[in-house]
């Protein structure tokens, strides 16, 4: 079998994830042992582990311990769909994260006091150390978790207000707008971004997926008169979704 110039485990790689695009290795395949793949491509021990490494890394295959290495089933990517900052009578976090108005869900939240480090520092515009809001949202759809979501608010803002609890309080789960609006707050304009990173292990395994797995994170922060007064990040693994924007033109 010729190869090209790329190293000896990449043309293996590459190889064994044309077998499996094209069917030749279906779904729940068991992925040629490590002899096997010697034997075939011509290669070391250390070339045909270092192969599947690099495929198990991709999502393609994933290993079952006493029994070998196996083809995943690749997951058909959803939308996720994000539509800008929402108006006063939003009343579902769920509804405030996914705005596909097709899609129900449910949430779970924890919400605790911590002081804040120099990147969330930096996105609320306060001091390193001063104390904030962390709140903890677990978002489900049909019995599957689909996104994690931790939020952060300065203190100097909310606290010893009735709002200061996210979940908790005359306005639990109403969404920072309505409960800015009930501390004269307007928030008035949103901005995120997003971008993509190796999932942490706790991440994964909440959101069902494998280790190695990527994620895509949406970093957001809201803006009451170009004061920030939440950021937060939410984050989905990265095979099973797409992030899809519904913005007003004006």
């Amino acid at each position: 079998m010729a190869f090209g110039d790329q190293p000896a485990y990449l043309r293996v790689a590459d190889d064994l994830r044309k077998k499996i695009t094209a069917g030749e290795l279906p779904p729940h395949a068991r992925l040629p042992s490590q002899a096997r793949i010697r034997e075939e491509y011509g290669v070391s021990d250390t070339v045909a582990l270092e192969a599947r490494k690099v495929l198990m890394a991709e999502g393609l295959v994933e290993g079952r311990s006493g029994s070998g290495t196996y083809v995943r089933a690749q997951p058909v990517p959803r939308r996720v769909v994000r539509g800008g900052f929402h108006t006063a009578g939003e009343t579902t976090p769920f509804r405030q994260e996914q705005a596909d108005d097709r899609i129900t869900g449910a949430w779970e939240a924890e919400s605790e006091q911590e002081e804040a480090g120099g990147e969330i520092a930096g996105r609320l515009g306060v001091g390193v150390g001063e104390r904030v809001m962390r709140t903890r949202y677990v978002f489900r759809s049909q019995g599957e978790v689909v996104m994690l979501s931790t939020s952060w608010e300065p203190l100097e803002l909310t606290g010893r207000t009735p709002v200061m609890l996210p979940e908790e309080g005359p306005l639990a789960g109403r969404g920072v707008v309505d409960r800015m609006a009930a501390l004269d707050l307007v928030v008035d304009n949103m901005a995120e971004e997003v971008g993509a990173r190796p999932g942490r292990a706790e991440e994964v395994l909440a959101l069902g997926g494998v280790p190695g797995h990527w994620v895509m994170v949406i970093s957001r922060t809201y803006f009451a008169g170009g004061r920030p007064v939440e950021t937060a990040d939410v984050v989905v693994l990265a095979e099973r979704y797409r992030i899809g924007y519904r913005l007003p033109v004006k």
